[in-house]
Order: C-alpha cells, then sequence, then structure tokens
C-alpha cells in the first residue's frame, strides 16, 4: 500500500487541522458509544507495552482516559496527551488525578527518552503523517522502552464501522468537497503496515496480532446515533450530504445491520490490530 506521505491528492495539514477542529464537538459523543468498544483493548496494550508499577507511561490520543486511568490502577506514573481542548477538559474531569495535556502527536513537548512506555489506542488511523508521529514517538521513548497501539481491522472484519461504510457506498454517496482529503482510514489494518511503521523508527521485537470480539448495541438506531456522534471523518461523510442522500444511506443501512440482528438488539463483530515494539 501507499505511504500516506506521497498519497496523491492529501493535504496532510489540513487533513489534521479538520481532525482536530472536529474533536473538539465529539468527546462526549465518544465517551457514550465508544467506551465499551475501544474499552476492550485497553488492558491488551498495557500489556503490549508491559505497562505496571512505576513505569513512566505516555498515553498519546488519550480522548476519555480510558488508557489512562488503566495505567495509573497499575501503579504507573501517567500522562494523558490529547489534541483537542475538549477531550483534555473531558478526561481530566474524569480522571482527576491524572495530568493531561493539550498536544500534536506530531511535536511532542517532552524530552528525548522521558517515558519507558507509549500507548496508542486507535490514534495511528487519524494521522496526516504517520511517520512523523511514529519519530516522536521512538525520540521520547527511552532505550529499551515499549510502544503499544492499536488501529481498527480490515471493514469487512470490523463490521460495526462496515456496515456504515457500506451504506455509504451502496448509495452512491461521494465525499464532499469541503472535507480534505484523508489518507486510508484502513491503512493499519494491514499487517505488514504496522510492522513497517515500527521498524523504521528502529523498534525491535515488534509484533502484530489480532482481536476480535463481539459487541451488542442495543438498537439499529443507537448504532447509527454512535457512530455519527463519536467519529469525525465518517459523521462528516454522512452528515453533509444532501437529505436525500442521508436518506438513501440510512435505508442503506437499515436493511445491512439485519443479519447482524438478535432480538431487539445487534451483535456486531469487531476486530482490531495491536502492535507492539521495543527501542533498543
Amino acid at each position: 500500500m501507499i505511504a500516506e506521505s506521497v498519497t496523491c491528492g492529501i493535504d496532510p495539514d489540513a487533513f489534521n487541522a479538520f481532525e482536530a477542529g472536529g474533536w473538539e464537538q465529539k468527546a462526549a459523543g465518544y465517551d457514550r458509544f465508544f467506551g465499551g468498544i475501544t474499552g476492550r483493548l485497553v488492558e491488551p496494550l498495557l500489556d503490549a507495552a508491559r505497562v505496571g508499577t512505576g513505569t513512566r507511561t505516555l498515553d498519546l490520543a488519550s480522548g476519555p482516559g480510558y488508557v489512562a486511568a488503566a495505567a495509573a490502577e497499575r501503579g504507573a506514573s501517567v500522562t494523558g496527551v490529547d489534541v483537542a481542548a475538549a477531550m483534555v477538559s473531558f478526561a481530566g474531569g474524569l480522571h482527576p488525578g491524572i495530568e493531561f495535556l493539550q498536544a500534536d502527536v506530531h511535536q511532542l513537548p517532552f524530552a528525548d527518552a522521558s517515558f519507558d512506555a507509549l500507548v496508542a489506542n486507535f490514534l495511528i488511523l487519524h494521522l496526516g503523517r504517520p511517520e512523523v508521529a511514529a519519530a516522536e514517538f521512538a525520540r521520547v521513548l527511552r532505550d529499551g522502552g515499549r510502544l503499544a497501539l492499536t488501529a481498527w481491522d480490515l471493514p469487512g472484519r470490523a463490521r460495526f464501522l462496515g456496515v456504515f461504510l457500506d451504506a455509504v457506498a451502496e448509495a452512491g454517496a461521494r465525499p464532499p468537497e469541503d472535507i480534505p482529503t484523508g489518507p486510508d482510514f484502513f491503512r493499519f489494518s494491514v499487517d505488514g503496515e504496522l510492522d513497517t511503521l515500527l521498524r523504521e523508527q528502529g523498534l525491535e521485537d515488534r509484533v502484530v496480532t489480532t482481536i476480535s470480539f463481539t459487541h451488542t448495541v442495543a438498537s439499529a438506531d443507537d448504532l447509527w446515533n454512535g457512530l455519527l456522534g463519536g467519529t469525525v471523518r465518517t459523521s462528516a461523510l454522512i452528515q453533509r450530504q444532501s437529505e436525500e442522500v442521508q436518506q438513501r444511506i440510512r435505508a442503506a443501512f437499515n436493511r445491512l445491520v439485519e443479519p447482524y440482528r438478535r432480538g431487539d438488539a445487534l451483535e456486531l463483530p469487531v476486530s482490531a490490530k495491536l502492535a507492539a515494539g521495543r527501542r533498543p
């Protein structure tokens, strides 16, 4: 697959600004819907980074602070960073004993070798310049320290996202012109792409694994509203369409979720990639 930094038609800076601005509006919505999904990856992520008592840990794109809070419960010394001030404020309100800072992961405000462990739960797919960010991760990681990160699997396996995107395609919706073109959302769904990202920063003992489970959503309305309220790129793709196109997307979505119905609820497959490596 083509690296994002050289993909034709992408303005990484415009995309990063779009993402950063979008997350200022999504803190509560993300917490309501995604907490029960992304939270399932927290303990495996911390295990992969070997976070424990006394570990100096940086939680990248901390969001509502799920990972930072779990790391603190393990006895780690934790700092969380997020590009959105609203997320920093939200996380600080939920976890007042943890330090959360607003920062761009492409340019971290920390000295070299500041941390024993870096963790990033579903950050890498939101970055316009992932290689630049990965170099920053390696810079602030001490020798022998570990980096662990997650990304969604391909939409055919991460169906809670896949049904949404399939509905958009079936409705013939085109990306709105006022949204900056972003990198391939599923680039890092491929094991080799994650491994290469870590290898190019000199990380060793690299491992990429797949974690899959089923997530229950109370209704199709809850899934629809949760994804619109807790995403930036995907929600903009739908909400900036004409009313007619939005209705076509919703009709296709309603049909596509039916195979996952169990009584009144939906049981949707979720799959994610977990990558980890050690700085020598």
